[in-house]
């Protein structure tokens, strides 16, 4: 089992920036892909960035792409996802994920989710 928690989330202004962070534990190995995922009230769930634990390749979706930046720290098992120029449409919560496929955007192929953070742009 893995466990996943988010941080970070919060109220901000339309323009303005907010990093989320993730701690993984658990049986977490270093092959995996690490993701952030967003929900918004009444919509589905969508892929927003993702990076390989191990070769650091990133993958973004194209509404974070320039924007949001994925990053990692080994030593912590922590996933960042700073975000930049946040919009009102960017409001959601984001969940952090992780799956042993690498690059995966789909979130079923994901089976370990954290509880998510909400992130709230008020224009």
């Amino acid at each position: 089992q893995v466990q996943l928690v988010e941080s970070g989330g919060g109220l901000v202004q339309a323009g303005g920036s907010l990093r989320l962070s993730c701690v993984a534990s658990g049986r977490f190995f270093s092959t995996y892909t690490m993701a952030w995922f967003r929900q918004a009230p009444g919509k589905e769930r969508e892929f927003v960035a993702a990076i390989n634990w191990d070769t650091r390749r990133t993958y973004y979706a194209d509404s974070a792409l320039g924007r949001f930046t994925i990053s990692r720290d080994n030593v912590k098992t922590m996933v960042y996802l700073q975000m930049n120029s946040l919009k009102p449409e960017d409001t959601a919560v984001y969940s952090c994920a992780t799956s042993s496929l690498y690059g995966t955007r789909s979130s079923r192929e994901y089976p370990y989710w954290g509880q998510g953070t909400q992130v709230t742009v008020s224009s």
